[in-house]
C-alpha cells in the first residue's frame, strides 16, 4: 500500500468515530424533545385562540350564521390537530417510558454488580490492613522485584479507582434514568388529561355547531317565508298601482283632461331625499342572512324613530294604511303614471285622497323592530307599476 493510500485510510478511520460522535450529539435530548413538543402544542393552540377571538368578534356584530358555522368548523379542525398531536406525543412518551424503564433496569443491574465487586475489594483491603502496601514493598529481595511489586500495587490501585469511578457513574446514570422516568410519567399524565379535555372541547364544539346548524335552517325557513310574504305585499302594491293606472288611462280615453305629471324624466337626479340618512340597502336583489337573496324594489334609508318623512313631489295620497310587512305605508300618485312609496312609518299625517305639496311631511320614521332597525323604505314606480331605482332620481349627496 502506498503512503498516500495509508494516510487516506487512517484519515477515514479517524473521521468515522468523530462522525459517530457528531451524530450522537445531534440527537435531541429528552428535555429538548419535551420543549419542542410543547412549542408545537402552543403554536396550534395559539391558532385556535385566534379563531375563538374571531368568533367573539363575529358574535358582537350583525352577521350571518354561516360565518359562525365556518368558524366553528375551523375550530373543530384545529382541535382535531391538537388531539392528533397529543396522541403522537402520548405514543412517544409511552415508548420513552419503556426505554427508560429498560435502561434503568440495566443500569441498576450493572450498579449491583459493580457494588458487589467493590464490596469484595473492600473486604480484601480490610483483611490485609493499612500497612499491606508497605509490607509488600519492604519484603522485596531485589531492586527489580521492588519495581515489579510497585507496578503491581499501582495497577491494583488504578483498578480500584476505576471501579470506584464506574460505581459513581452508574449511580449518576441510575439517578438520571429515574428522574427521566418520573418526568416522562408526569408529562404522560398531563398529556392524557389534556387529551380528555380536547375530546370534551370537541364534543362541545360539535354540540354548538349542530345547534347553530338547526338555527340556520330555521332562520332560512323564516327568511324564505318573509321573502314570500314580501313578494305578496309587493304584488299587492303593484296591483294597486296598475288599478290606479288603468283608471287614469280609462279617464283619459273618455275624454277627460290628462293630469299634469309632477314627476318626469327631467327630474332624474333632482328630487330631494325624503329623509337624511345612510342607505341600508340598495335597489335590486341583495344578499340576505344565511346565503339567501332578497329582491328590493326600493332603498332603505336609516333614520332615528320619529324623523319627519317628506314627500318628494306634489301629488295625491293613494293609500295611507298598513301594508303587510311594510307596516304603515303611504303611496302618493304624482300623475302621468309615476308614484312614490313610503313604508315602515311610525304614523301617517295624511289621508287617502288628500293632496300634498313637495316637501310636505306625510309621516314619521318607524320600523325599529324590523331586521334593519329604524329606517324608511322608499320606492319610485313608473307606469304599470314598474319599480325604478330611487338613487337615479334623488339628488347626489356627495
Amino acid at each position: 500500500m502506498s503512503r498516500a493510500a495509508a494516510l487516506a485510510v487512517a484519515a477515514l478511520l479517524a473521521a468515522a468515530p468523530a462522525a459517530t460522535q457528531q451524530a450522537q450529539r445531534a440527537e435531541p435530548t429528552f428535555e429538548e424533545q419535551l420543549r419542542d413538543n410543547q412549542r408545537r402544542l402552543e403554536t396550534i393552540r395559539k391558532e385556535r385562540s385566534t379563531q375563538e377571538q374571531e368568533l367573539e368578534r363575529i358574535r358582537t356584530r350583525a352577521h350571518s350564521l354561516s360565518d359562525e358555522l365556518a368558524n366553528l368548523d375551523r375550530q373543530r379542525r384545529t382541535t382535531t390537530r391538537i388531539r392528533n398531536e397529543l396522541d403522537r406525543q402520548i405514543g412517544g412518551l409511552a415508548g420513552e417510558i419503556d426505554n427508560s424503564t429498560a435502561g434503568l433496569t440495566l443500569a441498576e443491574d450493572a450498579l449491583q454488580e459493580k457494588r458487589a465487586v467493590l464490596e469484595r475489594r473492600l473486604v480484601d483491603i480490610a483483611k490485609r490492613g493499612p500497612l499491606f502496601s508497605y509490607q509488600v514493598l519492604l519484603t522485596a529481595e531485589s531492586f527489580g522485584e521492588l519495581l515489579s511489586r510497585y507496578k503491581y500495587l499501582y495497577l491494583v490501585s488504578r483498578q480500584d479507582r476505576q471501579l470506584a469511578d464506574d460505581l459513581a457513574r452508574l449511580r449518576a446514570r441510575v439517578g438520571r434514568e429515574q428522574r427521566q422516568l418520573v418526568q416522562a410519567r408526569d408529562v404522560l399524565a398531563v398529556r392524557r388529561t389534556e387529551r380528555e379535555e380536547e375530546l370534551e372541547r370537541y364534543a362541545r364544539l360539535e354540540e354548538v355547531r349542530q345547534a347553530r346548524l338547526r338555527e340556520t335552517r330555521r332562520n332560512e325557513q323564516e327568511v324564505q317565508q318573509r321573502i314570500a310574504r314580501l313578494a305578496q305585499d309587493e304584488q299587492r302594491l303593484t296591483d294597486l298601482i296598475e288599478t290606479l293606472d288603468r283608471a287614469r288611462r280609462a279617464a283619459e280615453a273618455r275624454g277627460g283632461a290628462p293630469r299634469t305629471a309632477a314627476i318626469t324624466t327631467g327630474d332624474l337626479g333632482r328630487l330631494a331625499w325624503p329623509v337624511d340618512g345612510r342607505v341600508l340597502y340598495q335597489f335590486g336583489t341583495q344578499a340576505g342572512p344565511n346565503n339567501t337573496r332578497i329582491p328590493r324594489k326600493g332603498i332603505g334609508i336609516a333614520a332615528p324613530v320619529g324623523t319627519p318623512v317628506r314627500v318628494v313631489a306634489p301629488g295625491t295620497v293613494a293609500i295611507a294604511e298598513p301594508l303587510g310587512l311594510y307596516l304603515l305605508s303611504v303611496l302618493v300618485d304624482h300623475g302621468g303614471g309615476y308614484y312614490s312609496f313610503y313604508a315602515y312609518l311610525q304614523d301617517a299625517t295624511v289621508r287617502k285622497g288628500e293632496t300634498v305639496v313637495r316637501g310636505q311631511v306625510i309621516g314619521h320614521v318607524g320600523g325599529e323592530n324590523s331586521d334593519e332597525g329604524a329606517h324608511l323604505h322608499f320606492e319610485i314606480r313608473g307606469q304599470g307599476g314598474v319599480a325604478l331605482d330611487p338613487i337615479d332620481w334623488l339628488r347626489n349627496r356627495r
